[in-house]
């Protein structure tokens, strides 16, 4: 069976476990803590980062979009027929998801209300290059039907999800196909299935206390540095 090293509340691990679960392919997986990395996995990991895939064969495999694209080689796409020119599209789009998981773990991680401006608008500008895109006739990215751009939006939809309803605050605000598209993820239970039971009350824990966004006064200057460590 697959298994995943995974760090609970990082985006770029559910990227991967979102994809397996969309094709229903079991796997295990083993949580680390990656202030306090065990030995055996600084041995298995060449960049020291989750996530890690170690497959039926004995592989182990590192860097998120690596991972992703031998999901897709070895157990097939969620969509059939699809062209070269779309796979490529499709790629970029998936690519302009996951470089921005950081930008949003920044953003979350603001200690005051300028920070958190500055950081949002970099952010929203890319969220409205999406709602540009979605055509707003469709429940996912392209169509009705899953596709790896979806998988690769995932952990920024959920994140944004869990924001606003701990603070209020919507980064999809004046967005209503990017609001529409993250609905329609949510409602697949992709989301609650790609992370572990407490993730939510991790994820509030680390971002949504002495944060701008927890109405702190002081930022938890640590949250970034430790997820940077998942790629």
């Amino acid at each position: 069976m697959l298994k995943i090293v995974s760090f609970k509340i990082c985006p770029f691990v559910q990227r991967v476990t979102a994809a397996l679960e969309a094709k229903k392919i079991p796997y295990e997986i083993e949580f680390i803590n990656l202030k306090d990395k065990p030995q055996w996995f600084l041995d298995i990991s060449p960049n020291g980062q989750v996530p890690v895939m170690v497959t039926d064969g004995g592989a182990v495999l590192f860097e998120s979009d690596a991972i992703v694209e031998y999901i897709d080689d070895e157990y097939g796409e969620l969509e059939s027929g699809v062209t070269n020119e779309q796979r490529a599209l499709d790629r970029a789009w998936g690519y302009l998801g996951s470089k921005n998981y950081m930008t949003q773990c920044g953003t979350m991680s603001s200690k005051d209300e300028a920070i958190f401006s500055e950081r949002v608008k970099k952010l929203r500008a890319v969220f409205e290059k999406a709602e540009k895109q979605l055509s707003g006739e469709t429940r996912f990215f392209k169509s009705d039907t899953l596709s790896k751009v979806d998988i690769a939006w995932l952990p920024l939809l959920h994140r944004a999800a869990i924001i606003k309803a701990h603070s209020g605050h919507d980064f999809f605000c004046g967005m209503p196909k990017m609001q529409a598209w993250q609905a329609a993820i949510m409602k697949t239970g992709l989301v609650e299935k790609s992370v572990s039971a407490d993730f939510e009350q991790r994820f509030a824990d680390f971002y949504l206390t002495n944060t701008y966004l927890a109405g702190g006064e002081e930022a938890n200057i640590s949250s970034c540095a430790e997820v940077s460590c998942c790629q």
